[in-house]
């Protein structure tokens, strides 16, 4: 095919779809400023759980694909995709610095004809009233001399079921050419492609996608405290409810949201809201009933244990947000420790997909410890070498 394409960022997102477009023909460059990132990439080591580090070494040497440390491969490039993080700022508002970092390096790079796509979470107008202008003015070229697309990432880390190939990919361009060469892209590796009606509607699809999830996560666990203070098994309910073959979907109980969309997508749905004067009440509720989840499992655990917390060990298993990845973005484990510790809690963690966390390393699941909180239950966990240690399950099936 002989396309070239840069791909910024190497994370979750943008090596899947780097390798993705690879495989398809296309000749990738990733990009990424952690350079030990890229150097173990070059080493054919995929810091990916979804990607096989015998991919990139089948890559590499057949010269599809190659990690960079810097944004030269850029000015050889007629199509660059950005997939950096957005994560949200200490006042839960949207924090832009990474697009408007990489945006800015890019821009330093681009040449007439290149089409550049955003695949990071935004609010509803950042790709034509931030990104867009900005490529323009450090690049030095017309907006009629780029072409400039979103399409959301809907990459869900270690889901066998819904891959890159397979998940259908939203996309829409500033300008029809825009939105056919991204759609012609994506269609050359992804199943299916829906262009939309513009950018908005894709950057706020996605936002609608991720608060769907915290609002219903949200929800069951509301319902979950209900069950537990009522006596009702709540997972039994879940399952009796789930019998009905319309106008329901399973959400589980937990013991909250982590990742980098559900805990973070829909702040900038409300900030955009709140731009336009909207009160996004549902989106506060829920985000408040998740924040609060840390003080009832702290509550049940004493309920559980029929004491205080103070001075008692508490061995929490599970600090990745999801079972089985190492990513720990936004977890739910940190905020319940640190509650935890707060009440008098000699807190310490096990996670085997995580060595070391907050400059704390995991410990052996054992029978040592006053109690265990399972918070993320990842497939190969021994829960039986807790021997007659109590444990809380916060997903509620123990």
């Amino acid at each position: 095919m002989g396309t070239r394409v840069a791909v910024v960022g190497q994370g979750y997102v943008g090596l899947p779809l780097a390798l993705g477009a690879a495989e398809a023909g296309f000749k990738v460059s990733g990009i990424d400023i952690d350079l030990a990132r890229v150097a173990a990439i070059n080493a054919n080591q995929s810091p990916v759980e979804d990607v096989q580090s015998a991919v990139i070494a089948k890559l590499r040497a057949d010269g599809r694909y190659e990690a960079h440390g810097h944004f030269a491969p850029i000015s050889e490039a007629e199509i660059v995709v950005i997939a950096v993080p957005t994560p949200i700022t200490s006042d839960r508002v949207p924090d832009l610095t990474y697009i408007i970092s990489a945006a800015t390096a890019v821009a330093k790079h681009l040449s007439p004809g290149t089409l550049v796509i955003l695949e990071s979470t935004v609010y509803p107008g950042v790709t034509r009233s931030v990104l867009a202008p900005l490529l323009a003015e450090v690049s030095g070229l017309g907006l009629d001399e780029i072409d400039v697309a979103y399409s959301p990432e809907r990459i869900d880390p270690t889901n066998k079921t819904w891959t890159l190939a397979n998940t259908p990919k939203l996309v829409s361009g500033l300008s029809e050419q825009a939105t056919t060469r991204a759609a012609n892209f994506y269609g050359t590796f992804i199943n299916e492609v829906i262009p939309v009606a513009s950018p908005e509607v894709a950057e706020t699809a996605k936002l609608l996608e991720n608060t769907f999830r915290l609002v219903n996560i949200s929800f069951i666990n509301e319902v979950a405290e209900f069950c537990h203070s009522a006596g009702i098994p709540i997972i039994d309910v879940i399952d009796a409810a789930g019998s009905k073959p319309f106008g329901f979907m399973k959400f589980t109980p937990s013991a909250g949201v982590g990742g980098h969309c559900i805990p973070v997508a829909p702040h900038f749905l409300s900030y955009a809201a709140r731009m336009h004067g909207v009160d996004s009440q549902f989106i506060t509720i829920a985000d408040q009933v998740n924040r609060d989840l840390p003080t009832h499992i702290v509550r049940r655990a004493e309920e559980l244990l029929g004491a205080p917390l103070s001075g008692k060990t508490v061995l929490v298993i599970g600090i990745a947000y999801k079972p089985n990845i190492a990513d720990t973005r936004e977890t739910p484990a940190a905020a319940l420790i640190d509650v935890l510790r707060s009440r008098g809690a000699l807190v310490a963690w096990h996670d085997e997909h995580v060595n070391e966390w907050r400059d704390e390393k995991s410990e052996p699941i054992d029978s040592t410890h006053d109690l265990a909180i399972l918070v993320t239950p990842h497939t190969n966990l021994d829960l039986a070498k807790l021997g007659q240690t109590p444990l809380l399950d916060t997903t509620w099936r123990r």
